[in-house]
């Protein structure tokens, strides 16, 4: 009830921010509101013919606190888009069937997930299937035979099952760990890898192929149909699964790619001894090889991810990215099976690269300031175009064809272009900021529209979070730059110490030294910018969401003075705290390097809840009750600490959100309380 009611009270306390300032609403920069009615655009799926995308485009209404996806479709050489879906709900995962005569997808329409069919021109639309319970993660057979998807299977008793004379009783019974993850409990069912008869638009009854398994396929919570492939004759399938339970599960990242082969019903481990996590198999097209990503060191979910091929008749194996020092993701053949191309972090962006499939130098196709962040093949007659979305810090993503030769780039879908066109959106910069040891942090800054050099500005310190993220040109709907400049403020992003693009052994110095050295190039990079003219070094604010929240926390305890006020979302305060009730066991295990009992001194040295009698400056808490990764204490505990020391302090807590937020009116309320508490402290230009 307490809690309850202290919601209430600070629902109370900032029903005065949720008014928008008379500046949002010119609609001539970045607003809250403007963000929401940006047009997120998905991943694109690519005709047979390579002539044709499909692909979502997902808008929101905040009014009514909900959001749609509808399906559209686009030539190769770009045109005007033709959509395909308007049904009740979203439509979402396209995919095109073999022979290209219907996209299928999945929707509620009917009131669980089911595939669906449309024509390419959009004018005749089907149910294929009726599976209780609803289906994800759907494929079509190369050879147009089969279909395949995941269904949930219930494997696991509830206390009501197990006591069947106590039907009122409310209660879970756990044995092992991972009884929750991200922002949800387990629901006593696994998903399971299903394939089904299909002949145009008739499905027969399916067969599961992983029948009294207690483990998922796709890997949990945010795997999806990427991790299943089926080989171009149809009669193999790949799947990616982590083939352990209970606690067991929760302390190791082992996962393999298992090879089912539909004729004899039998499956074989193909990554068998490696140890690490091992996902995205993609079969060559002629189906003799089959590729997949795999970490080497099980236990650490940020080791470097490399790219392996495997022969699937000899069983040679060979990683095509030794010489390479950065990750690889989404893999992709060429249509002559020679080659295979990849994105990966390079230098705060992502890129797209290529390498041969028989082994031999990786080459980088893309160069500029924005990430890749899917990718695919248009097979043409004449060669071959890869498909991909591509974002910025300015600009949500688009889909854009890119020359597998040169790199050239060219852009396909302008979902956004009319909303933009009257946007003032500000410089962005790439700054090299020496560190106290000498090395340099690539720094992104970005400036107010219509920044004046000759005024002074207040400036904010951005704090990643990961803590194995990059700070690359990603383009995001809480944490936006472009929106926080638009508000008058010079922000600081650094790639510091642990984070990816910079080489494996720069990413590896955050675990075990979280309060070190990561911290120290944070503070380097705000000394840095804060030195120039037209930064006004007494109104700095640094803020941070999961690992950024932590820093936050840690820079409070030890700014010595150079922050007017912080801003800490879903941070972790107390890191004994944190161990024992965080549930992927893995991370901290790596990244703190063992428990607090075997490890004191590093819990001891780097939690921020031990500089608290440090702290003398205003600071924002945010959290969300469904954070399963970083639970609520923290942020209670952090706002707790702030108010018996007398620190003016907001506790903004969401009792439905997890670790990020995503409903479209909190979404607008999180910026409201956001720049209303910087505001406070920091007096931005306006």
């Amino acid at each position: 009830m307490k809690i309850r009611i202290g919601f209430a009270l600070a629902v109370i306390a900032a029903m005065s921010v949720l008014t928008p300032p008379a500046s949002a609403q010119a609609q001539d920069v970045m607003t809250p509101e403007l963000l929401w009615k940006l047009r997120r655009v998905s991943n694109p799926a690519v005709s047979p013919d390579g002539r044709s995308l499909a692909y979502g485009i997902r808008t929101y209404d905040v009014s009514a606190n909900s959001g749609d996806t509808d399906l559209w479709l686009v030539g190769v050489s770009g045109g005007e888009p033709v959509r395909l879906t308007d049904m009740k709900g979203s439509e979402s995962s396209a995919a095109w069937r073999p022979d290209g005569q219907w996209v299928g997808f999945l929707s509620a329409k009917g009131g669980s997930n089911q595939l669906w069919e449309v024509k390419p021109d959009g004018r005749k639309i089907r149910q294929v299937t009726n599976i209780e319970g609803g289906i994800a993660n759907f494929r079509y057979a190369p050879d147009g035979t089969h279909i395949s998807f995941t269904a949930d299977v219930k494997l696991d008793k509830t206390v009501n099952e197990l006591y069947e004379d106590l039907p009122e009783a409310d209660a879970r019974i756990m044995d092992g760990l991972m009884y929750r993850h991200w922002d949800s409990w387990h629901d006593y069912a696994y998903s399971h890898l299903f394939v089904a008869p299909y002949a145009d638009g008739w499905v027969g009854d399916a067969v599961d192929l992983m029948k009294g398994e207690r483990f998922d396929t796709p890997l949990t919570p945010f795997g999806g149909v990427e991790q299943i492939a089926w080989s171009p004759d149809g009669r193999r399938i790949a799947y990616t699964a982590k083939k352990t339970v209970g606690t067991a599960y929760a302390v190791g990242t082992n996962s393999d790619i298992y090879l089912v082969n539909l004729e004899s019903g039998k499956t074989l481990n193909l990554t068998e001894g490696m140890q690490g996590y091992d996902v995205e198999p993609v079969f060559s097209p002629d189906g003799g090889r089959i590729a997949w990503l795999s970490m080497e060191r099980d236990g650490y979910e940020a080791d470097r991810n490399r790219l392996f091929v495997q022969d699937l008749g000899t069983g040679e194996r060979v990683e095509l990215t030794a010489e390479y020092d950065n990750d690889a993701h989404t893999p992709v053949w060429s249509p002559d099976g020679r080659t295979l191309y990849f994105t990966s972090e390079s230098w705060g962006t992502v890129q797209i690269f290529a390498v041969p499939a028989e082994g031999g130098a990786v080459r980088r196709l893309t160069e500029g300031v924005f990430d890749y962040v899917s990718l695919d093949v248009a097979r043409l007659d004449d060669g071959e175009d890869l498909i991909a979305a591509r974002r910025s810090m300015s600009s949500p993503n688009e889909i854009y064809r890119v020359d597998a030769e040169t790199g050239e780039a060219t852009p396909i879908t302008f979902a956004n272009r009319d909303i933009l066109a009257g946007v003032k959106l500000g410089r962005v910069e790439k700054r090299m900021v020496t560190a106290t040891d000498g090395e340099e942090i690539l720094t992104w800054v970005i400036y107010p529209p219509d920044f004046d050099p000759t005024l002074r500005y207040p400036a904010l310190l951005y704090a990643q979070g990961g803590p194995q993220g990059t700070v690359s040109q990603f383009f995001s709907y809480r944490w936006n730059f472009q929106l926080m400049a638009a508000n008058g403020y010079i922000v600081v992003a650094p790639n510091r110490r642990g984070v990816p693009s910079f080489g494996q052994a720069w990413k590896e110095e955050i675990s075990g030294d979280w309060g070190g050295q990561a911290m120290q190039d944070l503070l380097s990079a705000i000394d840095d910018v804060a030195s120039e003219p037209y930064v006004d070094e007494n109104r700095l604010g640094a803020v941070g969401a999961s690992f950024g929240g932590y820093s936050v926390y840690w820079l409070a305890g030890n700014h010595e003075g150079r922050f007017r006020t912080f801003v800490a979302h879903a941070g972790v305060f107390n890191l004994e705290s944190m161990y024992g009730a965080t549930e992927e066991m893995f991370f901290v295990n790596f990244d703190l390097k063992g428990p607090y009992w075997e490890n004191p001194a590093g819990f001891e040295a780097f939690s921020p809840h031990k500089f608290v009698q440090n702290w003398d400056t205003p600071i924002l808490v945010i959290h969300g009750e469904k954070d399963f990764r970083v639970p609520v204490g923290e942020g209670m505990q952090a706002f707790t600490a702030a108010q018996l020391k007398g620190i003016p302090s907001r506790f903004l807590y969401f009792p439905e959100e997890g670790h990020w937020v995503l409903s479209p009116q909190n979404g607008v309320l999180w910026h409201r309380v956001f720049f209303d508490w910087l505001g406070r402290y920091l007096k931005p230009v306006s």
